[in-house]
């Protein structure tokens, strides 16, 4: 029985952001373990809302609408920055990995917005041609 692929699978920016994903959630883990919950909760709600929006925006039937949702993927890693500047104001993270994971979100916002200007001029492309998108 062949195993099932989704499209979003295939697309880079949803693998560095399930990469992203992976360390935000050890994060949370160790604020779990501090038992601070609502941070946790909060940077894991953040944390998968770029991968989930990636995902769900692959699924759509027009380049536009998948461009809405990488919007919203995009301003997730926005979130997630100022969780992990906050952390490290508090003591709650080190400065070197509030940094790492920062370089890491800040090259996830800026390939989304790549891949999104990609996404448009194809659009834009496709409606000189009649194509609808």
């Amino acid at each position: 029985m062949a195993s099932v692929k989704f499209r979003f699978e295939d697309l880079e920016i949803w693998r560095m952001a399930i990469e992203v994903a992976e360390f935000l959630f050890d994060v949370a883990d160790e604020l779990e373990a501090k038992k601070l919950y609502r941070f946790a909760e909060q940077l894991r709600g953040a944390d998968l809302s770029a991968p989930n929006n990636i995902a769900e925006g692959s699924g759509s039937v027009s380049k536009r609408e998948f461009s809405q949702f990488l919007n919203i993927a995009r301003r997730s890693t926005f979130e997630n920055a100022n969780m992990l500047i906050i952390f490290d104001r508090k003591k709650l993270i080190t400065r070197t990995r509030r940094d790492h994971l920062l370089e890491r979100l800040d090259h996830l916002s800026r390939t989304i917005t790549s891949f999104q200007r990609t996404l448009m001029r194809l659009r834009h492309g496709a409606e000189r041609y009649g194509q609808r998108t």
